[in-house]
């Protein structure tokens, strides 16, 4: 996979949407940000540094920030009812993260990375 759209068209077809709006959002929040392919993920990098990527798995998605963005939104994670890990939450096509959370946390994560 060369680039986020051959990533997209090979998920999951349920997933799709969801990944091509988390992307838009994304690209809207970093918006000087420059697509790239790390560990066969995409991802939003700013300065050298990968702020965002997002994956799609089998039957959800994933979003991967710095670990400083997960703990500094843990209770808006939690109140949207998402899981999260040290680096990720999880989300899938029924149960979607919001614009405005992928928003703050591609922010978050930014402000952690200090680029």
């Amino acid at each position: 996979m060369s680039d986020h759209d051959s990533y997209i068209t090979k998920a999951p077809e349920a997933l799709q949407p969801t990944l091509k709006q988390v992307r838009a959002q994304l690209s809207a929040s970093l918006p000087d940000a420059v697509e790239v392919m790390k560990y066969n993920m995409p991802g939003f990098e700013v300065a050298g540094s990968i702020v965002a990527g997002y994956a799609a798995f089998s039957q959800q998605c994933g979003l991967y920030l710095s670990p400083g963005a997960i703990t500094a939104l843990a209770d808006d994670i939690a109140a949207a009812r998402l899981k999260a890990s040290k680096t990720g939450v999880t989300f899938s096509a029924s149960k979607p993260i919001s614009d405005d959370l992928v928003r703050r946390l591609a922010l978050a994560s930014r402000k952690d990375l200090g680029v």
